[in-house]
C-alpha cells in the first residue's frame, strides 16, 4: 500500500510546480522577445510563443511528475534490488528487514533503515558480522554539489557490531581481504551530528586469544534528566583467559567541524599491562591522525605484544609516558621517560607499515642501567627488590636462561634499535657502559655492537639469530679483562692479578641461551700473556705441602709470575672438550684436561702440577674441578692418595679446603712452557 504523503508535503509540492509554471513563462517571454527582435527572417517564419510554451509545459509537467513520484514512492519496493546490489559489492550478504523510507525533497536529504544486517564473510558465516535495529541517516546537498560528503545527521538504535579476527589473520569486516592494509586508518565522512543508542561491539581475536564485549553509546544530553552526554565505549573481555577492559570517552558528536580538533580518553588494561592516553583526533572522524600523551605500565614489556601487535623484549616490570602520534601509518612515541625494574630509560620509538610489514625503529638511553634488568632481555628471570634487580636462570643451580624466544614475533615484522647505557650497577662485574645495536629483517635478528666497556678491558662480539629456524650464530671477545675481576681476594689482596683474552665463537639451534649452548659447536679460548700470583696458590697448584702449606699459614703475601696461561677448547654438540690447558708460573708448571659439559652446566677437570724446584714434599694426585658450573668442587683423584687419608686428614684440619686437597709428596722440576706457541695455538 502507498501512503499519502501529509499536508505540509502536498504544499510543497505544489508551491515548487507553481514557482516552476511562473519561471518558464518568463523564460519563454524573453526568448520570444530576443530571437523577434534581432532576426527577421525568424519574425516572418514562425508565430512567437507556441514552441517555448510548449516545451516548457512538457518540462514542467516532467519535473512536477517526477516530485510526485517521489512523494509517492513507496521505497520499500528497492528492499530486495538494494540488497542483492550491495550483497555483491560487498562479498556478504546484506538484507533490509524492515521498512525503508528515503526524503529527497530537502536540502538535507534522509532516509531510515529499520532491520538492516550484514553478514559475514564465506569463512565467517555463523553470525552477523553487523545488525542495526534503526538507522536514520541525513547528508548535506550542497556539499553533494561539491563532489563531498558530509553527513548533517547520523542515528543508529541498537547497533550490534561483531568482530572476528582468525588464526591466520583475516578479519570479518574487511570488505577488501586481497586488498594489503596500508595502516593509515579509517577516513569517515564529517558527522556533524551523530547518536548512538544502546550500542554493542564484540570482538573475537584469535590470534591473540582476546575477546572482548563492550557497550556503545554517543548521545547529546539536553537536560541532566538526559544523563551524561558524549561518546562512551566501555568493554569487559578477556585476554589468554585474564581480565581485559577498555574505556574510551569523547565529547559529544554536535556541530562538530574539520578543522576543530576532538578530544578523547582510552583506558585499555589486560596481559599484565597497562595502556593510557589523553589527547585529540585532528581532524574529526580521520583515524588516522591523533596526538595524545601515553602511559604504559605493566609486569614485561614483551606482554604489549598481545594488545599491540608489536615486538617488544622480556623486561622487569616497566613504567613509560611520552607524546604518541600518528600520521597515517606511521606512528611516534617520542620523548618518553621512566623506569624498566631497577634503571631509568628514555628514548623515541617509530612505527610505520613498508610494503605490507610493519617495521619498528627505536633509539633507548638509559643513564644508570642495573645489570640484571638486561639479563631480562636474554630470557632471565628478574626480580625488583629494594636494592635493585636479582635475575635467575628460572631453573635451581643454573646459570643459562632457558627461556624461548618468541620466534613468530620476530617473523611478524621488521626494525632497528640502539641502545646505550651512560653508567651500569653489576654486582659481579665491573662494567662501566653498554652499547647494543640490533636490526631485524624478514626474520633474522643481527645484534652488531654487542659491547661492554669494563673498568678496564672490553666484551665486543656480534650475534645472529635466524627465528625461522632458529639457529644463532655468536662471535664475542674478551681483551684486557683483570683477573682480580675473577679471583677472589684473600685477606684483602688479590689472589691472582693480569689480563685476560679470549674469544667465544659458536653456533647451533635453539630458541633460548641455554638451547643454543647445548646444541652448539665452535671454540672458546682464554690467554693470560702474563700476570700475577700469589706464591702460597702457585705451591698449591704444585701440591707441594711444604711450600705451599707454610706460606698460607704465615700469611705470606710474595707473588709469582704467571709466564703464561691458555684454556683452549673445541665445542662440539654443546661439550667443551680442551685441547690446551696450561697455566706456567715462575714456580710451578701446571696443565689440565677435560670437559664442560654446557647443556647440564657441569665440569670436570683435572690439573696436574709440576714444581719447577726441588721440594721436600709433593703430592703424586692431579686436582679435580667437576660438578655445576654454579658451584665447583674442587678434590683431588681419590684413587692416587687411597693409602695417604690419614696425612689428607690431619691437613684438612689446619689450613683452608684448598690445603685439605693436598696428598703424596714428591720433587720434580718441570721445564718452562712455550708460551709464544701456545697462545699463537688459542688464537
Amino acid at each position: 500500500m502507498i501512503d499519502s504523503p501529509d499536508k505540509p508535503v502536498l504544499q510543497t509540492l505544489g508551491s515548487t510546480a507553481a514557482s516552476l509554471w511562473n519561471a518558464a513563462k518568463s523564460r519563454a517571454a524573453d526568448l520570444k522577445t530576443h530571437v523577434v527582435t534581432r532576426d527577421p527572417a525568424w519574425r516572418a517564419l514562425r508565430r512567437p510563443g507556441k514552441p517555448e510554451v510548449i516545451s516548457a509545459a512538457i518540462t514542467l509537467g516532467l519535473v512536477v511528475g517526477f516530485l510526485v513520484f517521489l512523494a509517492l514512492f513507496d521505497w520499500n519496493w528497492l528492499r530486495g534490488p538494494i540488497g542483492r546490489a550491495a550483497s555483491a559489492s560487498t562479498g556478504r550478504e546484506v538484507v533490509l528487514n524492515g521498512d525503508l523510507d528515503v526524503r529527497l525533497l530537502s536540502w538535507t536529504p534522509s532516509a531510515t533503515v529499520r532491520g538492516l544486517s550484514v553478514g559475514g564473510p564465506a569463512w565467517a558465516r555463523d553470525g552477523n558480522t553487523a545488525e542495526v535495529e534503526q538507522l536514520d541517516v541525513s547528508v548535506w546537498l550542497r556539499r553533494l554539489f561539491l563532489g563531498q560528503v558530509e553527513v548533517s545527521s547520523l542515528v543508529m538504535t541498537r547497533p550490534a557490531v561483531h568482530l572476528i579476527v582468525d588464526k591466520e589473520g583475516r578479519r570479518s569486516w574487511d570488505l577488501h581481504p586481497d586488498r594489503p592494509d596500508d595502516g593509515r586508518g579509517a577516513k569517515l565522512p564529517v558527522i556533524q551530528r551523530l547518536a548512538i543508542r544502546d550500542g554493542r561491539l564484540r570482538l573475537d581475536e584469535q590470534r591473540r586469544g582476546m575477546k572482548l564485549d563492550a557497550l556503545i553509546t554517543a548521545r547529546e544530553a539536553r537536560s541532566p534528566e538526559d544523563g551524561e552526554s558524549g561518546f562512551l565505549l566501555d568493554g569487559k573481555g578477556t585476554m589468554n583467559g585474564a581480565p581485559l577492559t577498555l574505556r574510551i570517552t569523547g565529547g559529544p558528536f554536535i556541530n562538530i567541524r574539520r578543522d576543530r580538533p576532538y578530544a578523547f580518553t582510552a583506558d585499555l588494561a589486560g596481559a599484565g599491562s597497562r595502556l593510557k592516553a589523553e589527547g585529540a583526533v585532528t581532524r574529526p572522524f580521520d583515524l588516522g591522525r591523533f596526538n595524545a600523551v601515553l602511559e604504559l605500565e605493566g609486569e614485561d614489556l614483551a606482554d604489549l605484544y598481545l594488545l599491540t601487535g608489536i615486538t617488544t623484549p622480556n623486561t622487569p616490570p616497566y613504567r613509560l609516558s611520552g607524546d604518541l602520534s600518528r600520521d597515517g601509518a606511521l606512528f611516534r612515541f617520542t620523548g618518553f621517560s621512566g623506569r624498566v625494574g631497577s634503571s631509568d630509560l628514555s628514548g623515541s620509538l617509530e612505527v610505520n607499515k613498508v610494503g605490507g610489514r610493519r617495521r619498528v625503529d627505536a633509539k633507548l638511553t638509559s643513564r644508570a642501567l642495573d645489570i640484571d634488568d638486561l639479563a631480562a632481555v636474554l630470557g632471565a628471570r628478574p626480580r625488583v627488590t629494594g636494592g635493585g634487580t636479582v635475575a635467575t636462570s628460572g631453573a635451581p643451580g643454573k646459570l643459562l636462561p632457558d627461556a624461548p624466544l618468541q620466534t613468530e614475533r620476530l617473523r611478524a615484522m621488521d626494525g632497528a634499535l640502539s641502545y646505550r647505557a651512560g653508567s651500569v650497577r653489576a654486582n659481579a662485574f665491573d662494567i662501566r657502559q653498554v652499547s647494543l645495536g640490533a636490526d631485524l629483517k624478514d626474520g633474522i635478528l643481527t645484534l652488531d655492537p654487542v659491547a661492554f666497556t669494563f673498568n678496564r678491558g672490553e666484551l665486543n662480539g656480534t650475534a645472529r639469530i635466524d627465528a625461522a629456524t632458529p639457529y644463532s650464530a655468536v662471535d664475542f671477545r674478551l681483551s684486557g679483562y683483570p683477573l682480580e675481576s675473577i679471583v677472589p681476594a684473600r685477606g684483602g689482596t688479590p689472589t691472582v692479578t693480569g689480563r685476560a683474552l679470549g674469544r667465544a665463537k659458536l653456533e647451533g639451534p635453539g630458541a633460548s641461551i641455554h638451547d643454543l649452548a647445548a646444541n652448539s659447536k665452535g671454540t672458546i679460548s682464554l690467554v693470560v700473556p702474563q700476570g700475577q700470583m700469589r706464591s702460597a696458590f702457585a705451591e698449591l697448584l704444585g701440591i707441594n705441602v711444604g711450600a705451599g702449606l707454610r706460606k698460607l699459614l704465615s700469611g705470606d703475601q710474595s707473588t709469582s709470575g704467571i709466564r703464561c696461561a691458555v684454556a683452549d677448547f673445541k665445542v662440539a654438540g654443546g661439550v667443551a672438550s680442551s685441547r690446551t690447558l696450561v697455566i706456567d708460573t715462575d714456580v710451578v708448571l701446571a696443565q689440565g684436561s677435560g670437559t664442560i659439559d654446557l647443556g647440564a652446566e657441569t665440569m670436570n677437570l683435572k690439573i696436574d702440577g709440576e714444581t719447577k724446584k726441588p721440594r721436600l714434599l709433593r703430592v703424586w694426585a692431579p686436582i679435580t674441578i667437576r660438578g655445576p658450573l654454579a658451584s665447583p668442587r674442587l678434590g683431588v683423584d681419590a684413587s692416587a692418595v687411597a693409602t695417604q687419608g690419614g696425612l689428607v686428614g690431619a691437613l684438612a684440619a689446619l689450613v683452608s679446603p684448598v690445603a685439605g686437597l693436598l696428598g703424596f709428596i714428591d720433587p720434580g722440576l718441570a721445564e718452562d712452557a712455550d708460551c709464544g706457541s701456545l697462545i699463537a695455538s688459542a688464537r
